[in-house]
């Protein structure tokens, strides 16, 4: 496949599917995008367009086309620019903003997720999935997606804001978000006098008079804390600049987007495919019983790198169910991929959900199937771009890692101290503010009777303070002075 830019060609624009006067596709594309792709793809093949209102959009498959989509990134196709909704809720930050300055904030980003900083994250996961899956009691049913979006809130305050902070204003300042979240339309202009809009506007405004003061703490008191916020706030450009509170602010915000919005998808679809293929849930339990004894014990990075078939099961997730599940880009100047040439001015969409399930790069694509991970097959090594549920190229999401460990812990410790049953028989997608989620996903559950803990491990955890083990020392104790 052949990719030049070029200032005049002869070569057609992609083939359009049909669609309504003035709206083209809009209507099917709110209601279930990856239904009306799929039929693009089946129509026109790897290559082919659709129209969102004006807007006329390419649609790429394949991995050439996809590779072209990432090389051409910052070049001929730009983020910024195809990025309006975020840029008018986040500010000029990550991919909402224009390149030089994407680059000029790249190292701020990405600092907060090297290091040692995510064995402190982790520690973090731990402590709230224990004290969510503590909250669940014994037994019950509940809907998986819903349940999990406290947890993941959870998770992202406490890494991000710090606990103190989300324990006093976590309520206030989701809320905030969630006014901001609502705002993100793919399709509206995102400065019109809308309701939504102007929430937007009103909590956007409200949320930089609580986090400016802290902003300004942090600055004053930088061996204080140790948390994302911590490290914006005392971050600097390459030239020694301090970051300014906008931008500080507009990472904070998106950062919980990232974290909030995606995690709860795919976490839930990684325990809905494990409920329907009882066989892989076998090895996964099995895995999980031996490398995780008994409730309480804390997931490390070691312990992390011994759950395989729980890893891979969240990387079939992400192929399968990716909850960014497109990726867009605006074409800056005319462009050519392929037998087809891309005018200036059009939005250039690439659907991770089918890029993923391409029959030539995956067998039986459709299945959910974690083996293909393993290393005796690898199926996502084939090329570089196989994957692109996180990004790709230098943008690739910095978060990943975090994401995958979240999702991670919350899967090997929910399985670990709980037996599940998936009570709904036809799941449904839902799309949330840019995400994809399972509707209606009713889950039974029943705690598993307690393993013992060995003598020193308890004797360990009590004298480090661990609250989990700690706790059912004291229970112990107790039964034992009854």
């Amino acid at each position: 496949m052949t990719v030049t830019s070029t200032a005049a060609s002869l070569k057609p624009t992609p083939p359009q599917m049909n669609g309504l006067p003035v709206i083209g596709n809009v209507m099917e594309f709110m209601k279930d995008r990856t239904a009306l792709l799929q039929r693009g793809y089946r129509q026109f093949g790897s290559i082919f367009s659709i129209k969102l209102g004006p807007k006329p959009v390419a649609v790429l498959f394949g991995e050439e086309a996809q590779e072209a989509f990432f090389a051409h990134t910052d070049k001929e196709l730009r983020m910024d620019k195809a990025y309006g909704l975020l840029r008018a809720s986040f500010g000029d930050i990550a991919f909402a903003a224009p390149p030089e300055t994407y680059f000029a904030q790249r190292h701020i980003l990405h600092a907060p997720f090297k290091g040692q900083m995510m064995a402190g994250y982790i520690s973090i996961m731990n402590e709230e999935v224990q004290k969510w899956l503590d909250g669940l009691g014994d037994s019950g049913e509940i809907d998986i997606t819903n349940r999990l979006i406290p947890l993941i809130q959870n998770v992202a305050g406490h890494a991000i804001m710090g606990k103190e902070f989300h324990d006093r204003m976590g309520q206030e300042f989701w809320a905030l978000y969630a006014d901001i979240g609502k705002a993100l339309d793919p399709v509206l202009p995102p400065n019109l006098p809308l309701p939504k809009f102007q929430r937007r506007d009103r909590a956007k405004a409200k949320m930089h008079e609580i986090l400016k003061p802290l902003i300004a703490e942090r600055r004053a008191s930088p061996d204080q804390h140790d948390d994302m916020l911590q490290v914006y706030a005392t971050a600097t450009y390459k030239d020694g600049r301090p970051v300014e509170d906008e931008v500080i602010i507009g990472i904070i915000t998106a950062l919980m987007f990232a974290g909030h919005e995606t995690t709860v998808g795919q976490t839930a679809w990684t325990i809905l495919e494990l409920l329907r293929h009882p066989a892989y849930l076998a090895h996964l339990y099995s895995e999980v019983a031996q490398v995780m004894p008994y409730a309480g014990k804390p997931v490390d990075a070691s312990t992390l790198m011994q759950l395989n078939y729980v890893r891979w099961a969240v990387d079939e997730t992400t192929r399968l169910h990716p909850s960014a599940d497109m990726i867009m880009r605006e074409a800056d100047s005319e462009i050519e991929i392929g037998n087809y040439r891309i005018p200036a001015g059009w939005l250039v969409l690439l659907s991770s959900t089918l890029a993923q399930q391409l029959p030539e790069t995956f067998r039986d694509p459709e299945r959910f199937d974690p083996l293909r991970f393993a290393p005796d097959r690898a199926e996502d090594k084939q090329h570089r771009f196989t994957i692109t549920g996180f990004g790709g190229g230098v943008h690739k999401c910095a978060g990943m890692n975090f994401a995958n460990n979240e999702m991670a812990i919350i899967t090997a410790k929910l399985f670990q101290q709980y037996e599940l049953e998936l009570l709904s028989n036809d799941v449904q997608i839902t799309y949330t503010e840019g995400a994809s989620r399972p509707k209606n996903a009713i889950v039974r559950y029943r705690r598993k009777p307690r393993a013992a803990i060995p003598v020193d491990v308890m004797a360990q955890a009590v004298a480090a303070g661990c609250p989990h083990i700690s706790g059912q020392a004291d229970q112990a104790a107790a039964t034992s002075h009854n």
